[in-house]
């Protein structure tokens, strides 16, 4: 598997630079109105979020933090050797009974902020020399983040923007980043809804799954990177191989050869582990073996899919 993608030798400007601000203002109206019932994602829940009201994704009126920092654990054209700006939000709109982020994600561990300050932890998180700034678990929070992008550029933001989600996005909120998120870092977690239903609660996962991640493709293309190895724009696709081949890895690798691109950049990501309420459930109570990665590189040469990283046993 090769792990170079294009290499662009004109200086990068990242998409947010260019929009102008009628147009960022017209975003984050649009944006926040769809709180109010909330609209965001494609559970649709309807909670007026604006007041209180918490759904599913159990975030409400204002975006939680649980910590910001110069992350070193992403995939290496995300991380590069100085660290990626990560920003991790409380809450998700995904149920993942094995989330290996669950105190984030499922017990929302975090503290209130808002915009204003959102775009101040940007800016220092640039200061500190991270390569872009790198939103973990941003569904629920996308007015919040368009805000925040247009305050901090303001204040001299200048880096690539990282839209690192679990995959399960609606086309109307992925419309709203269009032009301001230079890379989408989505997860494709399964190819089937039966199984997406019973162990992230999500029955439409698939569909909504392969829709969001056109859209994304449509927007950013295939990754591109500097001559250093670190993205600049594109999307990148992570997908955890499951015990048992839950994750339905070979109809996955299919469609992102034949619906998206056969250049795409993935991540094949063997870190699984029986986390939170994973030992619940018989299937997920082990690590993946050697022999079922194996199969899941099989699925990805079959497809031709060559670009990217691979963890590895």
């Amino acid at each position: 598997m090769r792990e170079r993608q294009e290499i662009r030798t004109q200086p990068f400007i990242p998409g947010y630079l260019r929009l102008s601000p009628v147009e960022f203002e017209k975003r984050i109206k649009a944006a926040f109105a769809l709180l109010s019932p909330c609209r965001l994602c494609p559970r649709k829940c309807e909670k007026d979020r604006m007041k209180g009201e918490r759904g599913i994704c159990q975030a409400g009126a204002l975006p939680e933090v649980s910590s910001f920092n110069l992350h070193h654990g992403e995939e290496p054209g995300i991380s590069g050797w100085r660290g990626s700006g990560a920003i991790f939000f409380a809450h998700c709109n995904l149920r993942c009974v094995f989330c290996q982020n669950y105190p984030i994600s499922q017990l929302g561990h975090g503290n209130e902020t808002d915009s204003a300050k959102l775009a101040e932890m940007m800016l220092e998180l640039q200061a500190d020399g991270g390569h872009n700034i790198n939103f973990v678990t941003p569904t629920h929070l996308v007015p919040w983040i368009i805000e925040a992008v247009f305050l901090a550029r303001e204040k001299g933001l200048k880096i690539p923007l990282v839209y690192n989600t679990g995959g399960y996005d609606s086309l109307e909120e992925l419309k709203l980043l269009d032009g301001i998120v230079d890379i989408y870092m989505p997860d494709m977690k399964y190819n089937d809804n039966n199984v997406a239903k019973k162990f992230s609660n999500a029955p439409d996962y698939v569909e909504k799954n392969r829709a969001a991640i056109k859209e994304m493709h449509r927007q950013v293309g295939d990754l591109v990177s500097d001559d250093a190895g670190v993205a600049l724009q594109g999307l990148l696709i992570r997908h955890l191989v499951l015990p048992e081949g839950l994750a339905g890895t070979e109809g996955v690798m299919k469609f992102i050869a034949q619906e998206v691109s056969s250049k795409t950049a993935l991540s094949l990501m063997s870190q699984y582990f029986p986390a939170h309420r994973a030992h619940q459930f018989p299937e997920l109570g082990r690590r993946i073996n050697q022999g079922e990665y194996a199969l899941a590189e099989q699925a990805m040469e079959k497809e031709g899919l060559e670009e990217g990283w691979k963890q590895g046993m």
